[in-house]
């Protein structure tokens, strides 16, 4: 009779809450590659592999710190390919007399170990994650009675708890909490971008690809070339790297889109940290570290910080705030279909054209390219907000529902009507132009704003305007977009809109290929399957 703590994909941390404080001899580990969590959307090839390779070497690693794994392939014989007929089955094999697990960071996770006890008939304890800065009850109570749940405030709170960048009187460090204005500069010719960290397949990786590449061939993306880390060893040296050289010019560029750069200053360690492989408040010492060495300015480290303590955290606490209602809304009662060049890339918009492809090819691309390229023209055409969310999750190594949803939907979408952010996040093509070059060898003509060969953001951004004129006219931050508008003729008004129309009747055909979860039957359509929620 032993205790079952089953470990999830998303959970590889020596230092795991449910591996703590138990006798080795007395436990077993259960780790599960399962069809469902693997297919619930259908992620890209190389997410795939990614968790299945850190999920076996974390297997690996436990071994060597004397744990007994009973590891679960995704081809074993019987496989039941759900987390909870794995852990019914192990505990059956083990003679368990008890689970101990830390609560899923998905919602439909948590719903199923909330059920464990009674598929099992086994007592249950589930632990809170402890990995993250704000335990849920903390974010609730700071949530509590707040008209607006904004996360800068949030963000100055978590700085208050951690003390990152916070002097010994209790002010933030040069004296200002944000220094976001200084971080819009676009990169002059010729800058030298540092190429990412780069990891060999080793043979666990090799085999795990062979598997993916067999079973996954279908699915979003390019599974190789493959060289993204996949233990806390690799995590590390990613970090290392990092912050040696990307971080010094993190800041300023870190809105800029550079065609052919795809991670420019960027860390990617989002995946690291979203793994278990890096904890939140290790990763932001090392950047704060840097700064007091000299070797980073204040703006870079400060905006790399609140990426993580201030909006990770933030993300994660909204989520669980309003789940399952979140992944539902649509304030803004958008219902047109996601159009095919999300999957394909084939669309002679330059800028979402580079945009998908490199999410093809890396399954990442950075936040402006997801915030203000692919969310920017799905909020202007009025696609559907769970389609959109759904497509975010297939797509990115490192979308998981508790981060990616809330993000889409909320900050992306404005689905959540004002939940997440103040206003929508819309602009017209002079945006993507100014922080870009993009541009410069598109089809359209950024310049110019209405008719054949424009840029369809341009009629798109004004047309979103016109459409929810009652909803946002009397937004602060939107009053000087509003005035424009008002000013404009009524001739000139009908000008934009029946251009915008024209665009989408064009650019969004009436029948998708991948427009909805469980929507589709062709080739490449995604599996029969409730969402999330």
């Amino acid at each position: 009779m032993t205790i079952l703590i089953p470990v999830l994909g998303d959970q590889l941390t020596l230092t795991l809450a449910s591996l703590r404080d138990v006798d080795r001899a007395d436990a077993v580990v259960v780790m599960m590659e399962v069809w469902d969590e693997a297919t619930y959307v259908r992620h890209h090839q190389k997410k795939i592999a990614l968790i299945f390779s850190a999920m076996r070497h974390f297997a690996e690693e436990l071994r060597e710190q004397g744990w007994t794994v009973d590891y679960v392939t995704l081809d074993a014989r019987g496989n039941t390919h759900s987390f909870t007929g794995e852990v019914a089955r192990a505990a059956k094999r083990h003679r368990a007399r008890a689970i101990r697990v830390v609560a899923g960071a998905e919602y439909r996770v948590r719903q199923a170990q909330d059920g464990w006890a009674a598929d099992t008939g086994l007592p249950v304890e589930i632990l809170e994650d402890d990995r993250f800065v704000c335990p849920l009850p903390d974010f609730y109570a700071w949530a509590q009675g707040r008209r607006e749940l904004r996360m800068e405030y949030f963000y100055r709170e978590m700085r208050r708890r951690t003390g990152l960048l916070m002097t010994a009187d209790g002010k933030p460090e040069g004296d200002k909490w944000n220094y976001d204005h200084d971080n819009r500069d676009t990169p002059p010719r010729g800058v030298n971008y540092p190429a990412p960290e780069r990891f060999a397949p080793d043979a666990i990786t090799k085999d795990v690809l062979a598997l993916v590449g067999k079973r996954f061939a279908g699915h979003f993306g390019d599974l190789e070339p493959f060289a993204l880390p996949v233990t806390r060893a690799q995590a590390l040296r990613a970090l290392d790297h990092f912050i040696a050289a990307a971080l010094p010019d993190f800041g300023r560029y870190q809105d800029a889109m550079i065609a052919g750069q795809d991670y420019l200053f960027h860390s990617s360690l989002s995946l690291c940290l979203n793994l278990g492989l890096l904890g939140p408040v290790e990763v932001c010492e090392a950047a704060v570290a840097a700064y007091a060495r000299g070797d980073a300015p204040l703006n870079a480290v400060e905006g790399f910080v609140r990426q993580i303590i201030g909006w990770r955290e933030y993300m994660r606490g909204m989520y669980w705030w309003d789940m399952p209602e979140f992944a539902k809304r649509n304030a803004l009662k958008a219902t047109r279909p996601l159009p095919d060049f999300y999957w394909t890339g084939d669309t002679d918009m330059r800028c979402l054209a580079e945009s998908v492809d490199q999410t093809k090819r890396e399954a990442y691309a950075h936040h402006i390219q997801r915030l203000m390229v692919l969310g920017n023209f799905a909020l202007l055409a009025g696609v559907d907000p769970g389609a959109v969310s759904d497509w975010f999750l297939v797509v990115y190594f490192d979308a998981y529902e508790w981060v990616e949803l809330p993000n889409v939907v909320g900050m992306s979408q404005f689905a959540d009507g004002g939940m997440v952010a103040s206003k929508p996040y819309v602009s017209s093509g002079a945006y993507i132009d100014r922080m870009s070059d993009y541009c410069g060898r598109c089809a359209y003509d950024v310049k110019k704003k209405i008719g054949e060969g424009a840029c369809p953001f341009n009629a798109l951004y004004w047309d979103f305007l016109a459409r929810h004129e009652k909803r946002f006219a009397g937004n602060a931050r939107m009053r000087n977009m509003y005035g424009t508008w008002g000013r404009f003729s009524d001739e000139k008004r009908a000008e934009y809109r029946a251009s915008a129309a024209n665009f989408l009747e064009t650019l969004i055909p009436a029948a998708p290929g991948w427009a909805r979860l469980g929507e589709g039957t062709g080739e490449g359509a995604a599996p029969a399957a409730p969402r999330s929620a």
